[in-house]
């Protein structure tokens, strides 16, 4: 079965395969006109303004080994 989905920027039929260099946008011109409307600010992806979180030490060691775990170039070699 091949999957086709709209060109998000013109709406054109693009089938989503591995030859398919510019999926799901059907051309170059398609992505950087994408790309722009970001940098313009023009596409946003927004979600309710949560209040602040009081952290403590445990929950800070928790988010720092996980930062570490995901970015290895940090982390000093042994």
């Amino acid at each position: 079965m091949t999957l086709k989905v709209a060109c998000p920027t013109c709406k054109k039929e693009v089938i989503w395969q591995e030859e398919s260099q510019y999926r799901p946008f059907c051309s170059k011109r398609c992505q950087l006109i994408d790309i722009g409307d970001w940098a313009d600010e023009n596409h946003k992806i927004s979600q309710p303004v949560q209040g602040a979180v009081d952290l403590n030490e445990e929950m800070l060691d928790a988010l720092e080994a996980e930062f570490l775990q995901h970015n290895k170039f940090f982390v000093e070699p042994e």
